[in-house]
C-alpha cells in the first residue's frame, strides 16, 4: 500500500471517454504512474454533462478500476474541465511602488497579480486560472522576478482562463456524489500541455492541439509560458455524425469506419475502391466509396485545423512556434492526420509525447490520455508548492468558491 499523502489522481470527464490516473510522488518529488481507470462516457456531450447520473456512474467505474490498480483508497482529483463555455484571455495588472526607497516588494508584486485578477466578467462568470506571464518595472520588458528592483510602478502581465459558474460547478456535483473532493479543477488544454512540452520546447514555442471526441482544446506556449488557449466545441464525434450523414449509416457503423477505414488525406490509391458493408439492421448489402468517406473526413478536419489558424493568426503567434505542433486526443490516432497538420499550419508537426514520468508511462504513452496525465503532473506541482503539508490539507483556492456552491 502507498503512502496516501504522497497520492495524486487525475480525473478526465470527457465526451468520448472517462478516465482515471494515479500517480505518486516519491522522497525525490519524482512522478510515477501507478494505476490508471477508465470507461466509457455516457452521460457527457461536447465536454459538458447532459446526465449526471449515467456521469457519475462512469466516473465511479473508472475511479474503482483505478483504485484496484494502484492498490489505493481515492479520496479527491484534480478534475480537468472543458466545455464551450470556456474563454481565455490576456490581461494586465498594475501598481504603483509607494516605499520611500522604491525598492520594489513581495506585497507590491501580490497587488499587481491581485489588480490583474480584477476583471470584469460577467456575473455568471469564474475564473478558472490567471497564469502569470511577465512582469514589467518602469517600461522594461521580460522581467521574471522584479521583487528587489527599484521602480516607481510595476505591471504584469498574466492569461486568464474562465468559464460559466453554473456549468463548472456539474462535473464537481459529479464527483462529490461520490465521495470524493476536488483538490482543483484545470482547463483539459492546460493539463495536456504539461503532460507534452517540455521547459525547451515552451520556450522554443509549440502549438498543442487536442483533439477529443466532443471538443478541441488548444494552447499557445512561446517565451517558456503560455500566450493563448482556446476551445472548438468540435471532436472526433462531429467526424463520424458528418459520415453516418455523407454515406447514409447509422452513426454506430459510421464509427466503425472512421476507425478501420478512415484518414484525413485522400490520395490516388483509393480512386475506385470500395468497402462493402454486411446485411445488418434490417438493411441491404451495399458498397461505400472509400475516396469519399475519406474526403468527408478529410473535410472536417481540415476546418478544425483552418479554425485553429483563424483564431491564432491575428495574434501572430504562428510565427513563432519553432518547435511546431504537437497532437494528442484520440483524434490524433487519425492517419495522415500530421501532414495534413503541416499543409495547413505549414511546420512541422508531431504526435505529442508525454515527458518526466516514470511507472506506467510506456503503458499509457498514447494521445488519448495526454489530458489525464498534465491532469496528474499538475497536481504534482501544487503539492511541491506546499511543503509539510499533506495533499488532503491543501488550500482549494481556485475552486473554493465553487465548491461552495454544491451542497453536500
Amino acid at each position: 500500500m502507498f503512502d496516501q499523502s504522497s497520492v495524486i489522481v487525475g480525473l478526465e470527464v470527457g465526451t468520448s471517454k472517462i478516465c482515471a490516473i494515479v500517480g505518486e510522488v516519491n522522497d525525490a518529488r519524482a512522478l510515477s504512474i501507478i494505476g490508471v481507470g477508465q470507461c466509457r462516457s455516457r452521460g457527457v456531450r461536447k465536454g459538458e454533462i447532459v446526465d449526471p447520473a449515467l456521469a457519475s456512474e462512469d466516473i465511479r467505474n473508472a475511479v474503482v478500476e483505478a483504485e484496484q490498480m494502484a492498490d489505493v483508497e481515492v479520496r479527491s482529483v484534480y478534475l480537468g474541465v472543458s466545455g464551450g463555455h470556456l474563454r481565455g484571455f490576456n490581461n494586465r495588472g498594475v501598481h504603483p511602488v509607494v516605499s520611500a526607497d522604491r525598492e520594489i516588494t513581495d506585497e507590491d508584486v501580490q497587488d499587481a497579480i491581485k489588480n490583474a485578477k480584477a476583471i470584469n466578467l460577467p456575473a455568471e462568470n469564474h475564473v478558472v486560472h490567471v497564469i502569470r506571464q511577465h512582469f514589467r518595472v518602469d517600461g522594461q520588458d521580460g522581467i521574471q522576478n522584479p521583487v528587489g528592483m527599484l521602480g516607481a510602478k510595476v505591471d504584469v502581465d498574466v492569461h486568464v482562463v474562465h468559464g460559466n459558474f453554473n456549468r463548472l460547478q456539474n462535473p464537481i456535483r459529479a464527483v462529490k456524489s461520490l465521495q470524493l473532493e476536488v483538490e482543483d479543477i484545470v482547463f483539459n488544454g492546460l493539463a495536456s500541455s504539461l503532460a507534452l512540452l517540455s521547459s525547451e520546447q515552451k520556450e522554443l514555442g509549440a502549438l498543442v492541439i487536442d483533439i477529443g471526441g466532443g471538443t478541441t482544446e488548444y494552447v499557445v506556449c512561446a517565451d517558456g509560458i503560455i500566450k493563448h488557449t482556446g476551445l472548438l466545441a468540435v471532436g472526433g464525434d462531429h467526424i463520424s455524425n458528418d459520415l453516418a450523414y455523407g454515406l447514409k449509416v447509422p452513426l454506430s457503423l459510421a464509427e466503425q469506419l472512421k476507425i478501420e477505414h478512415g484518414s484525413a488525406l485522400v490520395d490516388d490509391r483509393v480512386k475506385g475502391q470500395t468497402v462493402t458493408l454486411a446485411n445488418q439492421h434490417g438493411l441491404s448489402e451495399r458498397s461505400i466509396n472509400l475516396e469519399h468517406l475519406r474526403r468527408i473526413m478529410s473535410l472536417r478536419v481540415e476546418e478544425i485545423f483552418r479554425l485553429i489558424v483563424q483564431e491564432i493568426g491575428p495574434t501572430g503567434l504562428l510565427d513563432y512556434l519553432r518547435a511546431g505542433v504537437f497532437l494528442c486526443g484520440g483524434g490524433a490516432r487519425i492517419p495522415q492526420i500530421q501532414k495534413l497538420a503541416e499543409q495547413i499550419f505549414g511546420m512541422p508537426v508531431s504526435l505529442g509525447k508525454t515527458n518526466s514520468i516514470g511507472g506506467l508511462k510506456s503503458a499509457l504513452d498514447q494521445p488519448e490520455f495526454a489530458t489525464t496525465i498534465g491532469l496528474v503532473k499538475f497536481g504534482s506541482f501544487q503539492v511541491s508548492r506546499r511543503p509539510g503539508r499533506g495533499r488532503l490539507g491543501g488550500i482549494k483556492s481556485k475552486v473554493s468558491e465553487l465548491l461552495r456552491a454544491v451542497k453536500k
